[in-house]
């Protein structure tokens, strides 16, 4: 029965998020239960498209990554994949109407990751918008549920979000991508003498984004709004923790938020979504 298979499908996505993403995991969990499994398939594809140009060094990550494309591609067209990942996101896919520019864009940048290089502000941009912006708008497509207009209201912010996460992700494992991963996607920005004024525009930037961000949070219905608004404030506490700590700090150690942190800021937003003082 594909329905049993279904159902093992959903449960490698959810393991997926869980074990690759602690603030991912409970900001989805905030959500309602009827769309939770949506945002778990669709963090799984991502998560493993990632993994492949991140972590796979001792492997052949172009092959691998073709062969995960072409697979993804056969599992949309054939409404049904043997790697479970791949299937469920094919279930969300067409349970949602994906425009396909999705996930042409997304591929497109994760291949960037096959051959790095230095970044311009135009390849950044585009970097950006397929690493982070596509993923925000699969995941407003699910929170809008088919509601067109209400999409279209909301794209905009939606992808600021995702790209507010993402500089963020940047701004933190700045070090990494640069020495492990032979990366810098700030434009215009050498590792070996970044400047406190630098990473003061790039604060500024995301602080921007978030901004824009919170416009169209705010107008997520009460299924969506929650989960959302906890992994804004995530993320926003991690900007605000990089933004105090000096470069030669950051250039050496991976910023976090303590688990005890990460409980008040549910507790907090909770309370403020609950009081309506958001």
């Amino acid at each position: 029965m594909k329905e049993l298979f279904d159902i093992v499908s959903e449960k490698c996505s959810e393991k997926v998020t869980k074990s690759y993403s602690t603030s991912f995991s409970i900001a989805t969990k905030m959500l309602a239960s009827s769309i939770q499994q949506d945002i778990y398939n669709i963090y799984g594809f991502v998560r493993l498209s990632d993994e492949i140009v991140d972590s796979l060094h001792n492997y052949d990550k172009e092959l691998l990554f073709n062969r995960f494309e072409k697979d993804l591609n056969n599992s949309i067209k054939e409404k049904i994949s043997l790697n479970p990942i791949l299937n469920s996101f094919q279930d969300v896919y067409y349970k949602y109407n994906f425009d396909p520019y999705l996930i042409d864009k997304f591929f497109e940048s994760m291949e960037m990751d096959l051959n790095p290089g230095m970044y311009t502000t135009k390849l950044y941009n585009q970097y950006i918008h397929g690493s982070a912006e596509v993923v925000g708008l699969m995941c407003l497509k699910v929170f809008t549920k088919g509601d067109t207009d209400l999409y279209s209201k909301l794209k905009y912010s939606a992808m600021k979000l995702g790209s507010a996460f993402q500089k963020v992700n940047f701004l933190r494992d700045m070090e990494y991508d640069n020495i492990e991963l032979g990366r810098m996607y700030f434009p215009d920005i050498n590792m070996n003498s970044i400047s406190n004024s630098q990473k003061d525009e790039i604060i500024s930037d995301i602080e921007n984004d978030f901004n824009i961000a919170l416009i169209g949070l705010k107008k997520l219905d009460k299924s969506s709004f929650l989960g959302t608004y906890v992994a804004y404030m995530y993320y926003r506490e991690l900007l605000n923790k990089i933004k105090k700590i000096n470069l030669s700090r950051l250039k050496c150690e991976r910023i976090r938020i303590s688990n005890l942190r990460k409980i008040g800021l549910i507790l907090n937003s909770a309370i403020k979504v609950n009081l309506r003082l958001i």
